[in-house]
């Protein structure tokens, strides 16, 4: 299996093409600000051919370039039916200080979207995620499961869990109870789970179990701020 990663953008999104190995269909996640030349460079140098883009939420550093990856290579976007409107309006799911940041823009959708379920499974590029709608983040985050042949699972985590800290709630359509909700999910997985999330470092779900404050109480979830856009 192949998972090739890098940071996009002023928020360091990260953007992952995932493929069963060098030269085979691949899914791309969450192709954020400025990604589209380290994605065309990543499919050179492995020979891969993108088949879907799937979205872990609708915020503009993970999304921002959906709709020329999406168009430009004629496959669809697949984003939880909760966060489609922001592929055309983003704002709406910004702080005002970060909207100031972007800037006016004028987006659109690709000329595909599809909408993902919770619990629904995605055979795509001859590998199978599952989805699990952890919303909390934002009310259509969603996180992607892939056991992999070894045995071993991946979990794109988005900006649901990171290493050493969870999402920030405090954005419209955050909910500090629905995120608590969602980690207890993300909690049942096995400790060997690898955690590939939307920025920073790589972790796992044991790591995280034993060391993340606010996983471990020592940060009071109600009041904590989390990381993210």
């Amino acid at each position: 299996m192949l998972v090739v990663g890098f940071p996009t953008g002023a928020f360091q999104a990260n953007c992952f093409l995932v493929a069963p190995g060098a030269g085979e269909p691949c899914v791309i996640v969450d192709p954020g600000q400025d990604a589209e030349e380290g994605i065309a460079a990543a499919l050179r140098e492995h020979r891969l051919s993108p088949v879907a883009v799937v979205l872990t939420h609708g915020h503009l550093d993970h999304m921002y370039s959906v709709t020329p990856v999406c168009d430009g290579n004629d496959i669809p976007a697949w984003i939880h039916p909760d966060d489609r409107y922001m592929l055309e309006n983003p704002m709406r799911g910004l702080s005002a200080e970060t909207a100031r940041f972007f800037g006016p823009l004028t987006l659109r959708e690709p000329r595909e979207v599809r909408e993902l379920d919770d619990g629904a499974k995605l055979d795509l590029a001859g590998l199978s995620f599952t989805v699990d709608h952890t919303p909390g983040h934002t009310e259509g985050s969603v996180t992607f499961r892939h056991r992999t042949d070894e045995g071993g699972q991946l979990l794109f985590a988005g900006d649901t869990l990171f290493a050493g800290s969870i999402g920030r709630t405090d954005l419209p359509g955050g909910s500090m109870e629905r995120m608590t909700e969602s980690l207890r999910k993300l909690l049942t997985l096995a400790d060997d789970t690898v955690v590939l999330p939307g920025h920073g470092p790589t972790t796992t779900i044991g790591r995280e179990r034993a060391g993340n404050p606010f996983l471990t109480g020592a940060i009071d979830l109600d009041r904590g701020r989390g990381r993210g856009l």
